[in-house]
């Protein structure tokens, strides 16, 4: 494509804190229209939170959200990519990882996210095809 992430990335993501609630990440997923959240400290990213995350780990084992923290639930090391990659790597690692939103830094820190949406919204109806099969089948994109 000849693009690197930071050509389509979503620059500033809505991000949560570690010791932010459950319920103030569910309200930011809903605000936000989004699956997943990235989790900071500081500026560093440490962290991803899904919705599935609440659902499974929260919701599934009746605990209470307000007092649940996002620390206690969130993925930690998550899949990211440098901010200067080439997008075909980019969409290689979503595939392999099976993720739809990739948390894009630079030494560490949180500078944007590269989601499904972004890369659709620059391609043609072809590719973006391509990219929904890869991250539900991750060896088709490796095959191209």
């Amino acid at each position: 494509m000849g693009k690197n992430v930071r050509d389509l990335m979503t620059q500033n993501p809505r991000a949560v804190r570690p010791d932010d609630s459950v319920v103030d990440a569910a309200r930011v997923l809903r605000d936000e229209n989004v699956g997943s959240l990235p989790v900071i400290d500081g500026d560093r990213l440490v962290g991803v939170v899904t919705d599935r995350d609440i659902t499974l780990r929260v919701v599934a084992e009746a605990r209470d959200p307000g007092s649940v923290s996002v620390q206690e639930i969130a993925s930690r090391n998550p899949v990211t990519a440098e901010s200067t990659i080439d997008l075909d790597d980019a969409l290689k690692l979503m595939a392999r990882h099976q993720v739809r939103r990739l948390p894009v830094t630079e030494e560490g820190r949180l500078v944007g996210i590269l989601a499904q949406a972004d890369v659709a919204s620059e391609v043609g109806d072809k590719e973006t095809g391509r990219l929904v099969e890869a991250i539900s089948e991750p060896s088709s994109i490796e095959r191209r």
